[in-house]
């Protein structure tokens, strides 16, 4: 039961991803083709306002068709109608004109034509292969000469558009840290803050019992008041089950060692909804640094710090065994790692796309077809470079 809803959590962020290019793009003029959740083949799908709405059979992320991502050029032509004017000729005049329009620029021409190109399809004798693959082609060069595709937008929309995912992960993130600070706070504490999801101490504050008992930054907390510590999420429901009684700790620090305590927690009291705002985007900047330290130290070759979706869902079922609160944490933290993954300057990421854009925004044209081809050719092997490396980690850490 635990894995099953660590997985409808992880279908949820990727809910909130492509709900906020969905509806920015719909904000700004792009009429979105396709919402799916999984990728293809679909096991469900439903059409409302020419708008495809589906759920794919691979669970591993989702996407929103957003018309025309680039220029039609005249090689499209070749890709799509290529098995069909092989098996009809007469395909051949009413495709050079057409190629002809594309590599002059005249796309208003080109989308004049389609009608032509369509019947011509219509009346030629092709297989139900080339002729599927063919209108598949033609849709997709429909798309591309809409006045909506997104290859015509000002760099600012498409910014916008593609920023939209990875930035609603981010703000989903920051209300469910400050949310959960509101539902949180308030019990008792010692004083000191943690690095993340690792029991080690980040900062102790120098009026609170933390500080009197000599705990410092740096240290690891092995255990409270006896009781193992194997994460950051097992401490403060072990502070709050003493009540305010007194409290030992022991901890490693250089190597050793070192009993702690006893101290008395001290009652807090509840945050307020701005205060709690204030620690969630301070929470955020933290998990943000300490992300991008990660990827330095990956570069560096230190890989055991990266998971796949089998480590994901692993460790977000043992965050529900300890409680609907631990879990939520995980999962503000996932939203938030989805949302700087995707804004890495690589294609087909999201911040490849932004980067593409400004690029053409500069430049003042499209960048060719074949470019984002080799670009994304090397963004994906790099992704499932980081694929591999994650599920290896989790193979390993489950047969441990």
């Amino acid at each position: 039961m635990n894995v099953f809803v660590a997985i409808l959590g992880l279908g949820l962020l990727i809910l909130v991803h492509e709900a906020g290019h969905f509806f920015t793009a719909r904000a700004v003029g792009m009429t979105p083709r396709k919402f799916y959740i999984g990728f293809p083949p679909p096991i469900f799908r439903i059409r409302r306002k020419n708008i495809e709405y589906g759920i794919g059979a691979i669970p591993l992320g989702g996407y929103v068709k957003i018309p025309g991502m680039h220029r039609p050029a005249p090689s499209d032509l070749d890709t799509f109608l290529g098995p069909a004017l092989a098996e009809a000729p007469n395909l051949l005049a009413p495709l050079e004109r057409f190629k002809r329009r594309l590599a002059e620029g005249d796309m208003e021409g080109a989308r004049d034509l389609m009608p032509e190109l369509e019947q011509a399809l219509k009346e030629a004798s092709v297989s139900p292969h080339a002729t599927k693959a063919a209108r598949r082609g033609l849709n997709e060069l429909r798309d591309g000469l809409g006045m909506d595709a997104y290859w015509r937008q000002k760099t600012w929309k498409k910014v916008l558009v593609i920023f939209a995912g990875p930035g609603t992960n981010l703000l989903f993130a920051i209300v469910l840290f400050a949310a959960l600070y509101v539902v949180g706070s308030g019990g008792y504490r010692l004083g000191f803050s943690l690095e993340t999801t690792t029991p080690v101490v980040h900062a102790v504050r120098a009026d609170r019992p933390a500080s009197r008992m000599g705990l410092k930054p740096g240290d690891r907390i092995v255990n409270v008041n006896g009781a193992p510590v194997k994460q950051a999420a097992d401490i403060p429901p072990l502070i709050e089950r003493s009540r305010g009684r007194p409290i030992t700790l022991t901890v490693r620090r250089n190597g050793q060692l070192i009993p702690l305590g006893p101290a008395r927690p001290k009652a807090e009291p509840k945050l307020s909804v701005p205060t709690a705002t204030w620690q969630s985007l301070r929470l955020t900047g933290r998990i943000t640094k300490e992300i991008a330290a990660s990827l330095t130290r990956l570069v560096r070759g230190h890989r055991k710090e990266v998971s796949s979706p089998v480590g994901i869902v692993e460790g977000s079922s043992e965050a529900l065994k300890q409680g609907a609160q631990t879990y939520f944490w995980v999962l503000g933290l996932l939203s938030l790692s989805l949302a700087l993954l995707n804004l890495l300057p690589l294609l087909p990421l999201d911040g490849g796309h932004i980067a593409f854009s400004v690029i053409e925004g500069i430049r003042g044209r499209a960048v060719g077809r074949e470019v984002y081809e080799r670009v994304s050719a090397v963004g994906i092997a790099l992704v499932l470079l980081l694929f591999f490396i994650g599920l290896s980690n989790d193979i390993g850490n489950l047969g441990n």
